[in-house]
Parts: structure tokens; sequence; C-alpha cells
């Protein structure tokens, strides 16, 4: 656990939708699949952890963490273990250590239809991880339509302010502001180093205790990291669907509309990314075959150059999109005051399968501003405000 954290424990902030002292519940279900060879199964371990954080509770389930880890055979980018979180909340200072136990060992999270997981919990639930491989950490936090996943703000125990202040009021206060600017900090310590967004954590703590923010909406879903798991709501026409992709991707730099969308054959599309990418040369001014030879490819009416061309740049790492589907651009994207437009390819049947690229008027293509999560890239062809998992 990091050491800031145990500074944060001793201001003995409170962040429960109950006041209780119970330690929560953790039961532990073992599943052997059979793997590639009789003598190396799969073991798959399910923690289903339920009622109130309480103090203590994360030196236990290091305890359980740690044995598991001695005992199975992993597989590289899989978790150890899934937790299945059901809990109206707890002690804040468990929630977070929780969370540091689910990235350090591994742990994927999930909130299943029907169950909530509210406050401690919710914070909780954020350090669900698949794999610490390098060069960046693989989150695998999911919640089954129906299932409740809720934060809100915390508040101080005043009675422990009062105790340590002996009932001067100057004292109180100053004590008090130190410990909820501490808080503060820690939470967006917190988020930071679990690859949340620490302006949702900054927007949590601008917001009255007794309010609450679920994961319901597209844009909530992605802010977290997390993945829905169920029957989502239906994605619904490409266009639409091509002008979502491009406004996630764009990172805020206008919101476009369907209208905005114009679709383009495959040869099209080729033939114009590659026009793209010689802008990108000739910005540079770079001199060589790769000039040339592009310059020949565009002039010809070749597809097959164009197709050969076009995998081999891909190959080299250049950030042109899978050729999958149909193809769209998208206008109306503003960088300061450079005009852009967004191209992508979306694949019909499956949701998560589609490329797209930012292209800069007069520059050429731009890796974009946002990636879609790697857990749920699909979550991308919805729009933000999409309600994918109704409040119960």
């Amino acid at each position: 656990m990091p050491r800031w954290l145990w500074a944060f424990a001793i201001g003995f902030l409170c962040w429960s939708a109950v006041q209780e002292t119970h330690a929560f519940n953790i039961t532990l279900d073992t599943k052997s699949i059979p793997g590639l060879t009789p003598k190396a199964p799969l073991v798959a371990h399910t923690l289903r952890i339920s009622g109130p954080f309480g103090q203590g509770d994360s030196d236990k389930l290091r305890v359980m963490l740690a044995g598991l880890k001695a005992k199975t055979a992993r597989t590289a980018g899989q978790p150890l273990a899934t937790a299945e979180l059901s809990s109206s909340g707890g002690d804040l200072f468990e929630g977070l250590k929780v969370g540091y136990l689910f990235r350090e060992f591994e742990v994927a999270t999930l909130v299943r239809k029907g169950d909530v997981c509210l406050s401690a919990c919710a914070m909780a639930f954020l350090g669900g991880t698949a794999s610490r491989q390098p060069p960046t950490p693989l989150p695998s936090r999911t919640i089954e339509i129906g299932g409740q996943v809720g934060f809100h703000n915390f508040t101080l125990d005043a009675t422990v302010v009062q105790n340590e202040t002996k009932g001067d009021a100057t004292a109180g206060i100053a004590r008090g502001f130190g410990l909820g600017r501490a808080g503060a900090s820690a939470l967006i310590r917190y988020a930071a180093d679990l690859g949340v967004d620490p302006g949702f954590i900054a927007q949590l703590l601008a917001r009255p205790p007794d309010t609450w923010l679920y994961i319901d909406t597209n844009e909530m879903f992605l802010t977290v990291g997390a993945c829905p798991s169920g029957r989502e709501p239906p994605l619904g026409r490409l266009e639409q669907q091509a002008v979502n992709v491009c406004n996630h991707a764009s990172g805020g730099a206008g919101v476009a509309e369907a209208s905005q969308a114009q679709p383009m054959s495959a040869r099209e599309a080729k033939r114009y990314l590659l026009e793209q990418v010689q802008r990108n040369v000739e910005s540079v001014n770079i001199k060589g075959p790769l000039v040339g030879q592009l310059a020949g490819v565009l002039a010809s009416k070749d597809d097959r150059l164009i197709d050969s061309v076009y995998s081999d740049l891909r190959a080299a790492g250049i950030a042109l999109p899978e050729p999958v589907g149909r193809s769209f651009i998208v206008s109306g994207y503003t960088f300061g005051e450079l005009q852009a437009e967004c191209h992508v390819n979306l694949s019909g049947g499956e949701a998560d399968k589609f490329g797209f690229v930012l292209i800069i008027t007069g520059v050429g293509l731009s890796r974009p501003l946002a990636l879609p999560p790697p857990m749920c890239p699909g979550l991308f062809r919805y729009d933000g405000q999409q309600v994918l998992n109704p409040k119960r």
C-alpha cells in the first residue's frame, strides 16, 4: 500500500451508505476447466465479497489472494481471480486498500445483475485489473446490466475531530480543513494510480455528500474504465455510429451529427488515406523512395498496388485504420485554428471491430486524442449520453 495512504487513514474519513462496524464476507469458488493438455487444466477463481467494508478486511483479503497466487498457474493477460462485489459501503480506507490489492494481485471486478456496489465498494471496484504487464496495466471492471455502482462524496467524522482538538473550535476548523484537503488529494491520487480520469473524482468532490453518481450512461462507463455486460441497447444506424466514434476520438474538439458523416467506398477510402500519408511526408520534407513510391501508386489505377502499399504502411506502424466494413468521413472538428475531419471504418456485424484516424486539413493523418477502452472498444460506437444501464 502506498505510504501516503497511511496519513489519509489517520483522518478517519467516512464514505459509507451504512454505519456498521462488521467486516465483509468472502467466499471462494474455484472451477477447473480442461486446458490444451490433460495435465494443465485452467483454473478459474471467483471471490464473492458481500457486506459492509470494515477495518481489517483488506488484511484478510491479502492473505487469501497470496494463497491463490502461490498455488495457481497463471495464463498471460488473464486475471488471477474475479471478485464479485455486493456492498452498500463501509470504511473508505478499507475500500481504497482493497482496490490497491485488486491491482497488485491482478483481480478483475464484477457487479452482478441485481447487486449494488456503493461508496467504499465502488472505490474498490475501480481496482479491477486483468494484467499489470508493461507497458500499461489492463483494467477489468464489469457491470452486468441491472447491477448498480454508485459513488458519492465523503464526510468527516466530526466526533474524531472534536476529540482530537478537545473542543477548541478554531483548532477543530483547521484540523477539519486539513483532513478534507488530504482526503481529496488521496482520492485523486488513487484514481490516477488506477488509470481513472482524476476529473471524475474532482467532479465527485464538488457534490454534496448525499447526492450520487451512478455508472449508467456510456460516458460514465468510459470515464471509470468499466464495461457493461448483458443486454445493451441497439447501436443504431452506421452513420450515427461513425459519428459517435469520431466524437469520442476527437476528445471534445467538436460534436458532429449524422448528417456530417459521408460514406466512401473501400477503394476511395484507401486512396484518400494514402493521399493523407503523402501530405504527412511532404509536410516534414522527407526525401527518398517512399515519396516516389506513394506518388507512383496514387497516380496509377491499379487497386492491387493500393492494397499492397496500404497493408505495408499499416504493418510499418503508420496510423491507418483496418480496412473493415464500411467507411465514412466525418467533418466538423476544430483544434484551435486547425480544421479536422475523422475517417472511420465500421464492421456492421462486430461491435468491437472498427478503426479510425483523425485528418488535419493541409497536414495529413493525426492520431486520435482518445482511444477506446481495450476490454470493450465497442463503447465508442454509442453516444456519450446513451443510457446503457438504467438506474433501478
